[in-house]
């Protein structure tokens, strides 16, 4: 059984250990789950909630595929990173998680980078302490003292979750990795940025490996999902490094995309290393150790499937499709007769070290250029902005030669795909996989049922395979280059 622990539902599925594939998936709840914004850029959800969530969605593949409690030989947890939740010694969560989107902890993470100092964070934690869990209990300690007094133990939503199936507390080191409370150079808990915010170590529960027994499900938890008691929970890990497994992105140079409302860019790196300037983030790869190195550099781009939806609801005619918009895309010519357009119009974004610049269109000329035009160009924009993150990628060290993606959002537009594969002069390969199947696969690797990724993935279906069109790069190029130029630009001024 794979769980994966979103912002939005909670998603399951079984899959079959003979056939490698899904038997049964689902998730709950049907409409979106509620965020909490008590202040502007806040985001809260409950963790019971959650739970609530993952016994619904339980339910309802265990119905559809008829499964008995005893036939699920493990499980695994695939969850929404950087969230907070903060438990009493009872276990019970004394406030709503802190979520990954919740922005309240910028300005702790900003103080902690200058005075602990750039070079510092960025050689032990590989990033700035940044918006994430760290910081945002930091902010707790501050905010909400009466609350800090009281915590035992601090959670990512998956640790959370494992401790509600099995009643055992535990992370791992790629969870403390995308909290920022790992210490790459000393290959322990980062207790540099601990004391400097006053969290006491005693905070962090105990580390187990990410493919590892990391409990068994309780006779609470069996009595409510109907599991049966005993059965093991053996893998756990952050949404994008579970994405990357679920594509079987496992080794340095592979690369795992994906391209929804925003869009990022999973790379797996062989060696120790960071961006000077902090525009990607560096996490431990589910199959890190101390022995091998195996670093997940996530990029993000905020403005990505949001611009395309906004361009179909706001500039093209009443009633396209999407399929049609990117036919219109198809007929337009690369570069679009010289229109450029920025896909940052939904907030600051990392990569450009956190300005926000907004959404901008360039070249338009209002006597050769038409809404068929800028269908083409927002998708170039995307692109480009993938690009543009990817270089600093390679900067790092990495070689960028294969994308792996799934089959859904914008890598169904062959527009996007092509452009892709064009500038980056990568081979992009599809995928029918998702988190949920991945968790699944990851459980059976911890549990010793594969033993490797290898015999893990072998029955993972490739869907389509796009090529480099050679002919095509030196346009590319030229409308990446006026692009980039732009940006540059808007860099300078800001």
């Amino acid at each position: 059984m794979g769980y994966d622990i979103g912002s939005s539902s909670v998603k399951a599925s079984l899959v079959s250990i003979e056939t490698g594939k899904s038997v049964a998936q689902a998730f709950y709840p049907d409409s979106e789950a509620p965020i909490k914004a008590v202040k502007p850029g806040w985001a809260e959800q409950e963790p019971d909630d959650w739970w609530s969530y993952l016994k619904n969605v339980t339910a309802k593949v265990m119905e559809m595929s008829g499964a008995k409690g005893n036939d699920i030989e493990a499980i695994g947890i695939s969850y929404q990173m950087h969230g907070l939740v903060c438990v009493d010694k009872s276990g019970k969560a004394l406030r709503p998680a802190i979520i990954w989107c919740d922005s309240r902890a910028v300005p702790y993470g900003e103080k902690a980078f200058r005075e602990l100092g750039n070079g510092k964070c960025l050689s032990n934690l590989l990033n700035s302490p940044g918006n994430f869990t760290a910081s945002k209990l930091a902010w707790v300690k501050e905010n909400e003292p009466e609350i800090f007094a009281k915590i035992d133990k601090i959670m990512l939503p998956g640790d959370y979750i494992a401790m509600r199936l099995t009643g055992t507390t535990c992370t791992t080191v790629s969870g403390l990795s995308e909290g920022m409370m790992w210490d790459f150079k000393e290959n322990d808990v980062a207790d540099f940025l601990l004391e400097y915010y006053g969290i006491p170590r005693s905070f962090i529960p105990e580390i187990r490996p990410t493919f590892s027994e990391q409990g068994r499900i309780s006779l609470a938890a069996a009595k409510e999902l109907g599991i049966e008691a005993g059965t093991p929970v053996t893998y756990r890990a952050g949404d994008q490094p579970n994405n990357a497994l679920s594509l079987n992105v496992f080794n340095p140079g592979e690369i795992a995309a994906t391209a929804g409302t925003s869009g990022v860019v999973y790379g797996v790196n062989g060696s120790v290393n960071f961006d000077p300037q902090s525009r990607v983030n560096t996490f431990a790869h589910v199959n890190h150790t101390n022995k091998q190195t195996r670093l997940g550099v996530l990029l993000c781009i905020n403005g990505t499937g949001i611009l395309n939806a906004w361009t179909r609801r706001n500039i093209m005619l009443e009633g396209l499709s999407y399929g049609d918009m990117n036919k219109i895309a198809q007929e337009m010519p690369i570069g679009c007769d010289g229109i450029s357009v920025l896909p940052f119009g939904n907030g600051a974004e990392r990569v450009l070290q956190n300005r926000n610049i907004g959404c901008s269109i360039h070249g338009f000329n209002f006597n050769t250029h038409s809404r068929n035009h800028l269908a083409r160009a927002v998708q170039e924009g995307i692109v480009f902005s993938f690009k543009y993150g990817m270089d600093i990628m390679v900067g790092m060290g990495m070689e960028i030669s294969k994308i792996h993606a799934g089959n859904a959002n914008m890598f169904l537009n062959p527009v996007f795909r092509e452009t892709l594969a064009g500038i980056t002069g990568a081979t992009i390969e599809l995928y029918d996989t998702d988190g949920s199947v991945g968790a699944a696969k990851g459980a059976g690797m911890g549990a010793g049922i594969y033993r490797n990724n290898d015999e893990a993935f072998s029955t993972l279906e490739k869907l389509n395979v796009i090529e480099p069109d050679m002919t095509k790069v030196a346009q590319y190029e030229e409308a990446y280059t006026r692009w980039k130029k732009i940006l540059g630009m808007y860099l300078n001024e800001f």
